[in-house]
Order: C-alpha cells, then sequence, then structure tokens
C-alpha cells in the first residue's frame, strides 16, 4: 500500500516538510484511500471520460490540505454532468470529513416540499438525528449555523436554481467548521457569484471517445459499437453534440435495436427533439422572464452565430434590453459567448428553442411566431397563409433559384418585425436564389425593425411603408433606384446597405436618417455623387464606397465627429477629399487606394491609425500630410508612382509598425527611419531607383558598431522586402536588423550576401529567387527554415553545415550549376532505383485542365488503397519557365499526416496495402510528366540512407526516429512489379551521433546529384511564401 502511494517521494517531502508528523500521516491516509477508490471501485457507465474532471476538481479547486471553508460552485447547461460529476468526488473523499450530505435536486424539492423540509433533511443526516423540530426557515438558519459551525462537513447542493435555497442551507462560510467543503451545481452562474463562491468550475464536454464510449455502453452494453453499427453510431454522437444525458438516453433507446430501427430514429430526431431530453433541457428556459425567454427563442431561430454588438441596435429594437439579458442567458448556460463576441448556443438547446416555437403551431405553418426552415417559410408565402402571430421570417434562398410571391405575400403580417430573404452567407461568386415580386409589393409591416433582402429587384421600396421602427436595411445587389419617394424622417434606422446595386443613382437626404452608423455602397457603379447633408451626419461610425467608379465628388466638407472608417477604395474618378471640419479625433482608418486624389487636406486627422493610399497615380507629395500622423501605425504608398521622396520627420511616428513604399519612385529613405523603433515590416519592392543599400549608414565594420547602430532604431523589423530593386550589392550593415525574420531579396543584381548575415539568429525565411548573378551563399544562420533561390542560374554552392541542427527547406528549381559531382549520375540512379518505384507515363492518371498560364502548376495526389476521401495527401508546387528535365521530390513526415492517415496506416498491416494510387493535375503548356515513385519511409530506411551517405563520402548523421519511424506502427510493405513484399520492421541501433532528421538527410544527398538533376528541392509539408510568418520549424 505504501509503495503504491509514494510514486513522487521528493513531491511529498517538499510539500510536508514544515508540517507536523501527525498532520503528514493524517494527509498521506487522505491520499492513499483516494487513490485505492480510484483503483478499486467498479467502473460505472456514467463516470466515461469523469476521471480527469474528478482530479482537476479535488487538486484545483476542493484545495485538499487548505484549512478554511471553501464554497466550490459546478457550472453548466442542463445534462451536462454537473450532478454526476458531483457525485463522484462525494463517493471518493466524504470519508475524509466528519459528516457528511448530499441533497439531490433542491430545485424541485423547493417546490414539492418547501425549503423547510430540506433544511430538515440537512440537519439530520449531519447530526444523525431522526426527529427535528423546526417550524420555518428563519429557524433552520440558526439551527445549521449554531451546531454545525464546529464540525468538518463536505455538503453538497444539487441543482440549485434560487439565492433563498443557498441563504436557508449554506448562508455563510461561518457556519461551518475549519476543512468544510460546501459544493453546489447549477446552471446559474450569476446566481453562484452572488452567493460568494471561492471558485467555479464549468462542466466540460466530452471528446469525441469518450462521447462514442459512453453511447455504446447504453446501445451495446460495451465500450465500443457492433460492426454494423459504427457509422450509425458516430451519427447519434454527431447528433447529440456529445452531451452526456443525450448520449445516454439515445444509446439505451436503442438498446437491441435493429439498424433499420436505428435509422428510422435518427430520421425522427430530426424532425423532433427526444421528449426526456427536451425536458431537462428546458427547466433552464422555464425559468426566465418573458423577455429573456424571446430573446433565447430569436437567438435559437435567427441569430446563433452573429456577433453580439453587430446586433445590438436590433435586440434593442425589440425592447430585449441586450446589454443585461445577454448575460442573463450566459449565466444560465442557455448561450455562451464565443470568439469574436459571437453568440453560441449547444445545438440541442438551439433545437430545444425552435421545437417550443413549433409546438406554438404545430400544425398551421402561418399561426407560428417566427418561421426559418425554408420549406415552412416559402409555403406560407406563396399560399398567403400568414397570420398576425408571425414576427420573423427568415428566407435562405438555395442557389440558383427563382422564387415569384405575389403582392399580398406580406399584407397579413401586421406585428413582422424581422424579414430576412436571400442567402446572405454564400460566397460572392456563387449565384444566390432569388425571391421576385411579378406585381410589385403591396403592403409590409410598419413593425419592421430589421429588413435583409438580397437581390430585391423593384425599384423602390413601397410607398405605404412607413418605417419608423426600421433599424436595419440591408439590400445588397437590389434594383433600387431610389429609396422611397418623398420625405420620411427615420430616427431608428442604424445601417443602410445597398451594396452591388447597379442601378442605384442618387442617395436619399441624409437628414432624414440622423442617427445613421453605417452607410455601405460597394460597388454602386452608376453612383456618382453623394448628397451633401452626408458631411453632418454625426453619428457615422462606418462609411464604405468601395468600388463606386463613377463617384466623382464628395460633399465639401466632413463633419463626422464619431466616423471610424471610411473606404474610398477604387472611386477611380474621386479627385479631391473633404475638407476635414470640427473634431474627428475618432477617425483611424482611411483607404483612398486606387482613386485620383491629388492633395491630402488630412493634416488634422491626427488620430489616424492606418492610411493606404495604394496606386494614387496623381497624388506626388506626401511631405506636408505626414506631419501630424503621430498615431499611425499601417501606411502603403505602394503604386504611388509620382512620389520620389519621403519626409523628413518620418521618424517622428514612432508607433509606425507596417510601411509599403512599393513601386515608388524614391532613390534613399530619410535619416530619421532608424528611430521607427516599433517598424515591423518593411517594402521596398520595386524601387528601382535604390543604388544601394537602403536603411543605415554604409560602414558598419564589427560587431560592436553592429550593435551600436541596432540600439539606436529599426530593432522591431521583422520583415524586410527589397525584391526587384536592382541592387549591385548587400552592405555588413544588413547584419545589425537582430530582429529579421523573413528577408526578400528576389531579382536583384548582387554576387554574393555578406558574411555578416551569419548574426540575424532570428532568420528563417530568405527568398532570392531570380538573382541570376549570385555565385554563392555564406554560412546562414542556424534557425533558417526556407531557402527559396529558384532560377539562380550562377550559384554554385551551398553552406553545408555537418556538425550542428541548420536544416532549411530548400527550394532551388533551375539552378543549374549547383554541386558538380564526380560519378553523381550513376549514384542518383541507384538511389531511385532502391528507394523508389518508377512507373511510366501510361501508368500514371494525368489530366490537363487546359487553361493558358504564364507559370506551370503541378497538384499531385496521393491514396491509399483506393480511399480518396478520407485518406489523401494532396501536395502542389508552381513552376516558372523551366529549360531541362527536372525531379520533383517532396518528403511528407509522419507527424503531418491528418488523422484520417494515421489512422487508416495504423489500422493496416502489409497484406492489406496493396495500393498507392498517384494523380497528378497539370496547368500550364508544356509541362509533362514522364515517371513518378513513392515510398513509405520506415526505420530501416533511414539506416540505408546513412549508409548511401557514407558511400558519397559525406559526413553520416544519426536519424531522428521521433519524427518518422517512432510514430508509425505499421508493418513494412512493398508494392514492386513481382507483387506485393512484406517484412518486419528491423530494429537497428543507432550509433551516438549528432541528431539530425530525416529531410535533412535527403537533402544533403539530392545536393550530391544536383548536376545530373539540374533541379533541387526538398520539402516537408507547409507554406513557402516569404512575406508571411511560417510556421515553427519541425
Amino acid at each position: 500500500m505504501w509503495l503504491a502511494s509514494s510514486a513522487s517521494p521528493k513531491l511529498l517531502f517538499c510539500h510536508f516538510l514544515c508540517r507536523p508528523e501527525s498532520v503528514v500521516i493524517h494527509k498521506i491516509t487522505e491520499r492513499i484511500i483516494r487513490e485505492l477508490y480510484r483503483e478499486f471501485s467498479s467502473v460505472r457507465e456514467d463516470l466515461v471520460g469523469m476521471d480527469s474532471c474528478v482530479e482537476e476538481m479535488l487538486d484545483s479547486y476542493l484545495g485538499e490540505g487548505l484549512d478554511g471553508v471553501r464554497f466550490v460552485g459546478i457550472c453548466g447547461m442542463g445534462g451536462i454532468g454537473k450532478t454526476t460529476l458531483a457525485l463522484e468526488i462525494y463517493k471518493r473523499i466524504s470519508n475524509n470529513f466528519e459528516a457528511c450530505s448530499f441533497i439531490v435536486n433542491v430545485r424541485e424539492e423547493t417546490k414539492n416540499q418547501g425549503i423547510v423540509s430540506l433544511q430538515k433533511q440537512l440537519i439530520s443526516k449531519i447530526l444523525m438525528e431522526s426527529e427535528m423540530n423546526i417550524w420555518n426557515v428563519h429557524e433552520g438558519i440558526n439551527v445549521i449555523g449554531n451546531r454545525l459551525r464546529d464540525k468538518k462537513v463536505f455538503i453538497v447542493l444539487d441543482d440549485v436554481d434560487g439565492i433563498e435555497q443557498l441563504e436557508a442551507l449554506a448562508g455563510k462560510h461561518d457556519w461551518f467548521g475549519l476543512g468544510s467543503r460546501i459544493i453546489v451545481t447549477s446552471r446559474d452562474r450569476h446566481l453562484l457569484i452572488r452567493w460568494g463562491v471561492n471558485d467555479i468550475y464549468t462542466a466540460k464536454r466530452l471528446n469525441n471517445d469518450d462521447a462514442l464510449q459512453l453511447f455504446s455502453r447504453g446501445a451495446f452494453n460495451r465500450p465500443y459499437p457492433e460492426e454494423n453499427y459504427v457509422d450509425l453510431t458516430q451519427d447519434f454522437v454527431n447528433y447529440s453534440k456529445v452531451l452526456p444525458l443525450a448520449l445516454k438516453v439515445l444509446g439505451s433507446s436503442l438498446f437491441a435495436k435493429t439498424t433499420d430501427e436505428w435509422k428510422s430514429s435518427l430520421d425522427k430526431l430530426k424532425v423532433e427533439l427526444d421528449r426526456n431530453i427536451l425536458d431537462i433541457l428546458q427547466i433552464s428556459f422555464d425559468g426566465l422572464t418573458d423577455t429573456q425567454k424571446e430573446l433565447f427563442l430569436d437567438i435559437a431561430c435567427f441569430f446563433k452565430g452573429e456577433n453580439k454588438d453587430c446586433i445590438r441596435d436590433i435586440l434593442q429594437s425589440f425592447c430585449y434590453f441586450p446589454e443585461y439579458n445577454i448575460g442573463v442567458l450566459v449565466d444560465k448556460s442557455l448561450i455562451t459567448i464565443g470568439e469574436r463576441e459571437t453568440l453560441c448556443m449547444h445545438d440541442l438547446l438551439q433545437e430545444m428553442g425552435q421545437e417550443i416555437v413549433l409546438h406554438g403551431s404545430p400544425k398551421e405553418l402561418g399561426g407560428r411566431s417566427r418561421l426559418w426552415i425554408y420549406e415552412d417559410a416559402l409555403h406560407v408565402l406563396k399560399n398567403n397563409t400568414g397570420t398576425e402571430a408571425i414576427e420573423g421570417i427568415m428566407l435562405n434562398t438555395p442557389i440558383q433559384t427563382v422564387e415569384h410571391l405575389s403582392a399580398e405575400a406580406f399584407s397579413k403580417m401586421k406585428k413582422l418585425r424581422l424579414l430576412r430573404i436571400g442567402n446572405v452567407q454564400l460566397p460572392k461568386d456563387l449565384i444566390r436564389g432569388k425571391v421576385q415580386l411579378p406585381q410589385g409589393l403591396s403592403f409590409i409591416s410598419n413593425e419592421l425593425c430589421v429588413i435583409e433582402w438580397h437581390g430585391y429587384h423593384l425599384k423602390s421600396i413601397p410607398s405605404n411603408f412607413q418605417p419608423n421602427k426600421l433599424v436595419e436595411l440591408r439590400m445588397p445587389c437590389s434594383g433600387i433606384e431610389q429609396l422611397w419617394k418623398g420625405i420620411m424622417v427615420l430616427n431608428e434606422l442604424k445601417l443602410i446597405d445597398l451594396s452591388d446595386s447597379q442601378n442605384l443613382i442618387e442617395t436619399l437626404n441624409f437628414s432624414e436618417v440622423p442617427n445613421l452608423k453605417q452607410l455601405i455602397l460597394q460597388r454602386c457603379t452608376r453612383l456618382s455623387k453623394i448628397h451633401a447633408s452626408l458631411g453632418n451626419l454625426k453619428w457615422l461610425i462606418r462609411l464604405d464606397l468601395n468600388g463606386c467608379k463613377c463617384l466623382k465628388s464628395l460633399p465639401h466638407k466632413f463633419n463626422l465627429e464619431s466616423l471610424e472608417v471610411c473606404i474610398l477604395s477604387g472611386c477611380s474618378k474621386l479627385k479631391k477629399f473633404p475638407e476635414i471640419m470640427g473634431n474627428m479625433s475618432h477617425f483611424s482608418e482611411l483607404y483612398l487606394d486606387r482613386t485620383a486624389i491629388k492633395d491630402l487636406p488630412i493634416e488634422h486627422l491626427t488620430g489616424l491609425i492606418k492610411l493606404d493610399l495604394r496606386d494614387c497615380k496623381n497624388l506626388s507629395n506626401f511631405s506636408n500630410a505626414s506631419c501630424n500622423f503621430l498615431s499611425l501605425k499601417t501606411l502603403s504608398l505602394s503604386g504611388c508612382s509620382k512620389i520620389d521622396e519621403l519626409p523628413e520627420n518620418l521618424g517622428n511616428i514612432e508607433g509606425l509598425e507596417e510601411l509599403d513604399v512599393s513601386r515608388t519612385a524614391i532613390k534613399s529613405l530619410p535619416s530619421s527611419m532608424i528611430f521607427l523603433k516599433n517598424l515591423r515590416k518593411l517594402s521596398l519592392q520595386q524601387c528601382e531607383g535604390l543604388s544601394s543599400f537602403p536603411l543605415m549608414p554604409r560602414r558598419c565594420l564589427d560587431p560592436m558598431s553592429m550593435l551600436e547602430h541596432t540600439s539606436m532604431g529599426l530593432w522591431s523589423l521583422t520583415h524586410l522586402d527589397l525584391s526587384y530593386c536592382n541592387l549591385q550589392a548587400i552592405p555588413d550593415v544588413l547584419g545589425c536588423l537582430l530582429s529579421l525574420t523573413n528577408l526578400n531579396l528576389i531579382g536583384n543584381s548582387f554576387v554574393a550576401l555578406p558574411e555578416s548575415i551569419v548574426l540575424l539568429s532570428n532568420l528563417t525565411n530568405l527568398c532570392l529567387s531570380g538573382c541570376t548573378s549570385l555565385q554563392s551563399l555564406p554560412e546562414l544562420p542556424l534557425n533558417m527554415t526556407y531557402i527559396v533561390a529558384k532560377g539562380c542560374t550562377s550559384l554554385e554552392t551551398l553552406p553545408l553545415r555537418g556538425k550542428d541542427s541548420f536544416k532549411p527547406r530548400l527550394y532551388l528549381f533551375n539552378c543549374v550549376k549547383l554541386v558538380d559531382n564526380q560519378g553523381s549520375d550513376y549514384m542518383l540512379l541507384t538511389m531511385l532505383r532502391r528507394y523508389f518505384q518508377h512507373h511510366p507515363l501510361h501508368q500514371i492518371y494525368s489530366k490537363n485542365s487546359g487553361l493558358y498560364s504564364h507559370t506551370h502548376e503541378l497538384q499531385c495526389c496521393c491514396e491509399v488503397n483506393g480511399h480518396p476521401n478520407d485518406s489523401s495527401l494532396f501536395l502542389s508546387e508552381e513552376f516558372g519557365k523551366m529549360d531541362s528535365h527536372h525531379l520533383w521530390l517532396k518528403y511528407f513526415p509522419y507527424k503531418k499526416f491528418d488523422e484520417h492517415w494515421k489512422n487508416k496506416l495504423s489500422q493496416i498491416d502489409a497484406n492489406e496495402l496493396s495500393q498507392i494510387k498517384i494523380t497528378f493535375e497539370i496547368e500550364g503548356p508544356g509541362l509533362e510528366v514522364t515517371k513518378c515513385g513513392v515510398r513509405l519511409v520506415y526505420k530501416r530506411d533511414i539506416e540505408n540512407l546513412n549508409q548511401t551517405m557514407l558511400g558519397c563520402s559525406i559526413t553520416s548523421y544519426e536519424y531522428d526516429l521521433e519524427d518518422s519511424a517512432k510514430d508509425s506502427k505499421i508493418k513494412r510493405s512493398r508494392n514492386d512489379s513481382k507483387g506485393d513484399k512484406a517484412s518486419n520492421d528491423v530494429e537497428v541501433p543507432h550509433p551516438k551521433k549528432i541528431r539530425l532528421r530525416l529531410p535533412i538527410l535527403i537533402e544533403r544527398l539530392m545536393m550530391c546529384f544536383a548536376n545530373w538533376i539540374g533541379n533541387l528541392c526538398t520539402q516537408e509539408q507547409g507554406e513557402s511564401d516569404c512575406e508571411e510568418e511560417e510556421e515553427e520549424s519541425q
């Protein structure tokens, strides 16, 4: 027993070093009892996946070893396993206390028996007294507080839903003796916080494996499904969204049923939620106020997955008081707030909410309050069976469908407050379905707060529509020419979106919408002017006129004190930006790219964070405008071909993080650049006027001077793009940029890189493609991940470093002079024949897309045993012009396999691995695949590679089995022209040498044969874009 409990003697010693011997013995005994219970207690079905949760609660929440009284809450949605978790903890540690009590279902018992009955139950169990004369709640409080204050007790209060229950049963910490623990399970987080818990544990969902096991125990009375039920079992687990309650209920209901009965049950669940599950989930819903219930139902039917901040105005227009009531739903575990502030809801809770709406009018579709199912909504609209009961409609039309409605389709829906038509979530390149009104539209409800109609084809909104409550109007791709005729004052309207409305020729008078926050008119290509009243919208936050290519002018003055974002990108006829009036301190983003702007009267916009002036061909002077942009973080002048200098005081913008001056006429950078201590990205692409390296003083003779210059500034620079700058040389000053991770020198004319590049210890990506004069590379930093040098036709040597961890991924197409090793032709052929089975062209499935391309792209798909859907590997490469035969070699390590491949390969043995199929897809003229080969790499292969390396007179290296063979449990298999041959793995003891991964072994081997190939490329799966952050080297 002692040996079993003393696996970590050092840990125990440190923990108990300063404690009395009696305490140490007591604590060790508690731990032993707990471990023995865990080891020897019978395994119960409902404890699948629970053990880690129990241990986490015991170790981190209940604070074993602490003398104080602790109140701990367990919170989560109904059916997630809160009671099961509390009960298991109770069984494991209740023996450590003087007395204990587990009160089940406090919520229900309070309704049925009253709180006094629960107080009697608690006291009787703890004090071991059968008769307790308690007549009211206050008397019970006194008895509990007075008689338990000296006892170390363990109490669990299960399913609490009211503060009065907690105040009556466990009101204060000082009611109980030192070391006491009180656990409360509840769906209401806010209730636990109000009660004053020390900590709250949020119950966790099961993972898929545990969910399968829990379901299988109910359905098959064993922890895994029967062979014919595997797929159906996963379907039910997917439906349940790994909710333990649903898994147990559904699994038990399917015990000893046929597969046909299983399929029928699954079809039924898609229509109607199981009643037993529904009853449990609905408990939290029933405890809401009427307003909170309506909010919950709207989220379940319309708003799940939407950003809560984006729909705040809508919810407020429904009188839902979202700031408060969304918090209530979160506290009651009915919804959660996900990433980017999205409203999230468990699928079964959503289904419960939708079931509640459906049961409101089970037979008459037009009698339901909300219509969100496409067929139901379309039936009501086409047959004019709507009623006043309908408050919301969402009709997501399928792709390329056209539905026609009568002019009276909405005439009976007097209370309609939300209307969404058209699948606005589809990608823009898909042809959306349309809903058309051949006879026009005679009526829509004046109660409407939201109109979202994609492809609305009428020229205007009905004249009898009085949209006094309208908050959002979204009609992208509409036929609107003029929103409405006459004068309307719409104080509630916050958003107008008429994007891609090609017939819109004029805007409304914006004085009619004084509280407008967002105006989105993207790609309204016939819109030529904006009403002057736009300039006075004091609440306008976002103005988006992107792509309005006929827009010639804006209001002369902008007095938009709330404006944050202004997008005028692609307004190619816009020559003048409005004069800034008043305080516009919130203005943070301005996009003027691809406009005809000549001047920038924006010197008063001191709060600008992002300024985009790309391809402003008429802009010739930026110097005066930049003086006051002290908050600027991103500045793009790319393609401003008339700009030939940057302001000398550019260094004053200390917060600048990204600067792009590509394709400008600048000849040098201002000396103040070195003070841009926060600059991370600098692009000088195609600045052909630069005659030399532009960043720092040309003389930087030793590491100490480099350190001195670096300390002056640019220590944050991580990305530097000097591609196509016609640089003749790169000086040693490059080594000063110690934070640099990505360096792009594509298309320059230098012969060599400076030796100081080795000082760039953070450099991972180096792009040298098209540097046709480059002859050699110096010693490079150890952390290099990618070296891309395609088309470096003069490159002759690479920096081989045999005794360190230098292991970049190389892209060296058309480097025809690289390495001229004697005898490499024969050795390459030997290696290829040994390690790959070559197949001629007629055995390769190849297809050509027929599309002309200036580049060549080759895509490869590998399948094992003919399973293309769940176990295929897709590899691709894009080539430039090629003048000779090339070999495309890719290494794909085991750790990069997706789960489908890992599962497939771990389940098959040598006799089953009978086919590896390769298909190629080619784009571009003249590209032809002549031979191919594929091989799975095993331990023995790595040893053979080492031997081949020795034969090439290259230092042998120890391989790293962790990336390849260690994780693979596959028996070795080969498939040659004579049939399948299998052999077991051969354990080869590797020598104690410097570790080197398999990719670099292959890379070095390929270098030996580069003269024969005329091309070299090895790569693990991953992207090689030198302008983006790369994944960590594997």
